[in-house]
């Protein structure tokens, strides 16, 4: 055999044996991944009539399940008992659309495995079991119930979560959608709807919207002041009616346009409690850009939070503020380019309430088999650690008298001990976000919170962290803690 022909002999039998191993990948190896994918038509097609695993909430109310189609025998229709209160978390498993929320996370478990497949077969010589596993996740039921309707169909979205373990407690984003209205006969008609709805029902508001967070990022402002040794809750500040930002010709005024205290001096204290603007532009300054963004860090700001979901990522663009005091200034009252999602902010507050400690969020308890045993347990773990103890105590001190005698009075519980603070951001228009952050109760925090209300709610253009947002807070915590 002369040399050429031997190359092209060697150069085909390469071939052949990338040809052999692609197809061993394809066939073997990401066999699963290729037949799991939401694009594979027919996978769908052969899973849309096949039983799915429970979805249970944290104190046993069913929140998806599967029943017996008794139009067709042998096969079985998603059902969704809540309708829109858990869509968002629960999600969907759709023919057309594939699956989302949870439905899609952990599909691998929800799905009967009695397939005839390779890694099915397998499966059955192993001994283990085909049929489906369930979740139960960490939402309460009623709380979500009760979360949903304080917003009274204004857009936005409320999260709470267990402080001392990172358990998500409700998380409610509204607009909502029947996830039914994907399974039926009509599904192509209303998910279009649902795509033109310029209110926006697909988009979830508690983890992958990203806003202003207003005066609530005050909190972190003052964390920074704490810690840094730059204020305590009785040093003084100048009390004008306008803050001039420095090299600009802007100026930053109080919510009322007036001064915070009586024109002369404001502690920090004072300035907190009645959420003052001219001080916090003032001390965000003071503080300056990298301690004011290590402590926003250390809440979960500008990294990327580690879940199974998406979860977008808040931002306090620390570099940027470092060479423009006038941005910072505008960025300590939670303006500018600061942005959060109503979890991030939900965190803020459970880390104060939490000594310091934020926890990782989650949100699914246990993975437990057809005959109840756990197959999988979920794991409590430290986030980072935001504040030294004694100055979240401080912070815990201030937040409580916001609710008392502040701008949060509307979130008060009678008979409980609340902490908290409210917020007002720029929103589309002119019409302002409301917020609210907080924890209850002050002794021994069980529940921590955010509430945000698009563009003012039914109020619009007058709306106020206190006077809207704060009320839906005093519900969620009332339900919790009253029963």
């Amino acid at each position: 055999m002369n040399r050429p022909t031997r190359r092209l002999a060697v150069g085909v039998m390469i071939c052949f044996g990338l040809l052999a191993l692609m197809s061993t990948w394809v066939q073997v190896l990401a066999a699963d991944d290729y037949r799991l994918d939401p694009r594979n038509a027919r996978f769908n097609l052969a899973q849309s009539g096949k039983e799915r695993g429970l979805i249970l909430s944290a104190d046993g109310v069913v929140l998806a399940r599967s029943d017996p189609d008794p139009d067709t025998p042998g096969t079985y229709v998603r059902v969704y008992p809540e309708g829109e209160a858990f869509t968002h978390v629960v999600g969907y498993a759709s023919l057309l659309f594939g699956e989302n929320g949870l439905e899609r996370i952990y599909s691998a478990d929800l799905r009967s495995r009695r397939d005839l497949t390779i890694s099915d077969l397998i499966a059955v010589i192993l001994g283990r079991d085909l049929r489906p596993d369930n979740l139960q996740i960490t939402l309460d039921a009623q709380l979500q119930r009760t979360a949903l309707a304080a917003l009274d169909g204004q857009a936005g979205s409320v999260v709470a979560l267990n402080p001392q373990t990172g358990e998500i407690l409700a998380m409610v984003s509204f607009p909502s959608f029947d996830p039914a209205l994907l399974l039926g006969p009509d599904a192509a008609e209303r998910w279009q709807e649902l795509v033109d709805d310029p209110a926006r029902p697909l988009a979830d508001r508690t983890t992958r919207e990203l806003y202003p967070p207003g005066s609530t990022f005050k909190v972190i402002v003052t964390g920074a002041a704490l810690q840094s040794g730059v204020a305590g809750p009785e040093t003084t500040f100048p009390d004008p009616a306008e803050f001039q930002l420095p090299g600009s010709d802007s100026t930053i005024s109080n919510f009322d346009g007036d001064v915070c205290n009586d024109g002369a001096s404001v502690t920090l204290q004072q300035a907190f409690v009645r959420s003052c603007n001219t001080t916090f532009a003032n001390l965000a300054i003071q503080v300056g850009a990298v301690e004011i963004g290590g402590v926003a860090n250390a809440f979960g700001f500008n990294n990327p939070i580690e879940s199974p979901w998406t979860i977008a990522t808040s931002n306090f663009p620390t570099s940027q503020l470092s060479d423009d005091q006038a941005a910072l200034g505008q960025s300590g009252i939670g303006e500018r380019d600061v942005r959060a999602t109503p979890l991030q902010m939900a965190l803020v507050a459970a880390g104060v309430a939490n000594d310091g400690v934020v926890m990782n969020p989650y949100l699914v308890e246990r993975i437990f088999n057809a005959d109840g045993v756990d197959q999988e347990m979920a794991e409590q773990s430290p986030l980072r650690t935001a504040l030294a103890p004694a100055t979240a105590e401080v912070l815990t001190q201030l937040m409580e008298r916001v609710v008392t005698s502040g701008t949060g009075r509307r979130a008060a519980v009678p008979g409980q001990r609340v902490a908290g603070k409210t917020g007002t951001a720029s929103g589309p228009g002119g019409q302002p976000h409301a917020w609210f952050i907080g924890f209850a109760p002050v002794e021994n925090p069980t529940i921590a919170l955010a509430v945000l209300v698009e563009a003012g709610g039914n109020v619009g253009e007058t709306a106020t962290g206190g006077g809207v947002a704060a009320p839906i807070a005093a519900e969620v915590f009332a339900e919790w803690l009253n029963r």
